[in-house]
């Protein structure tokens, strides 16, 4: 396994653990993170704002974890499911209500001395709705 992969196996597995200490150390301080159908933010606390958000609606695991990096190890990408519970109702969002999810996701990566530099998630937003709405 190639150091990216390592890298972006290890953000991952620190999501799915919620240790969210060693999820931000794989972050260098000026990630930039392009949200699903959202902004740009540039920056490791904007991004553990978004974290802490994201948190506090959602219950959430990474599974069917596919790994892609390029010869050089300075790009990635990974497809993946994503199994959560919508527990808190977020804004803007319909009402949650402890509905059960699984969505197809990805993200596309940019890696430098070992961080992560870029993240840029895609998950079918609505389909999210669909199935946080049946």
């Amino acid at each position: 396994m190639s150091t990216s992969n390592e890298t972006i196996q290890k953000y991952y597995d620190s999501f799915n653990a919620a240790n969210m200490e060693a999820f931000f150390s794989l972050l260098s301080e000026d990630v930039v993170h392009e949200i699903n159908h959202g902004k740009r933010e540039i920056g490791k606390a904007l991004f553990r704002k978004f974290m802490e958000r994201m948190l506090s609606h959602y219950q959430e695991e990474i599974v069917d974890l596919v790994i892609f990096t390029n010869k050089t190890g300075d790009r990635a990408a990974a497809e993946f499911f994503v199994e959560g519970t919508y527990h808190t109702t977020d804004a803007g969002l319909p009402p949650a209500c402890g509905q059960k999810y699984r969505l197809r996701g990805g993200a596309f990566f940019e890696i430098k001395d070992n961080l992560i530099t870029r993240v840029t998630n895609y998950y079918n937003l609505q389909e999210w709705l669909s199935l946080v709405n049946a």
